[in-house]
């Protein structure tokens, strides 16, 4: 799969498909559940992690540019979106 020019500042973050056996995410959805996280946010958090352990300067840039883009996405957007992770009951 290739990747697409990008044609000017995205408005939203893309979907990334990937390829888990079913019993697998669930599993994994069930645990970030006890955890009282979702699977996005622990997915997101394990990514930032792998970078700045095993990042080159290039990909640290990169994730202070996504990081970002999260904060002034959110900031347009009124915050966080809410979920299970965020729910202030929990």
């Amino acid at each position: 799969m290739t990747e697409q020019p990008e044609a000017g500042p995205k408005r939203h973050t893309t979907a990334k498909p990937i390829r888990v056996p079913e019993p697998l995410w669930k599993a994994y959805g069930r645990v970030c559940e006890r955890l009282e996280t979702d699977r996005t946010k622990d997915l997101l958090d394990h990514m930032r992690d792998r970078i700045r352990e095993h990042g080159t300067d290039e990909d640290a840039a990169d994730l202070e540019r996504a990081e970002q883009e999260i904060a002034e996405r959110r900031a347009r957007k009124g915050g966080r979106p809410p979920g299970r992770a965020n729910d202030p009951k929990k």
